[in-house]
């Protein structure tokens, strides 16, 4: 959990490589990998960065992206 928490805050100060969320996804955002996961996030318009969703990579992401972007 440290180790994560530790990805949260390099995502935040971009020491981290923000990849951008490939179109077929159909969302804006980006991701990086950490150990096993996935990790999801965007930015907002003030600059501050809010997790999406963390993802084990042998999760289907595509089904789980369409299950967490339904209102």
């Amino acid at each position: 959990m440290r180790e994560l928490f530790g990805c949260f805050g390099r995502i935040a100060r971009r020491d981290h490589v923000w990849r951008a969320v490939p179109a077929e996804f159909g969302v804006d955002g980006f991701y990086c990998r950490h150990a096993h996961h996935y990790i999801y996030w965007r930015q907002f318009a003030d600059g501050t960065v809010g997790i999406v969703t963390i993802l084990h990579e042998r999760m289907h992401q595509m089904d789980r992206f369409r299950e967490d972007s339904v209102p």
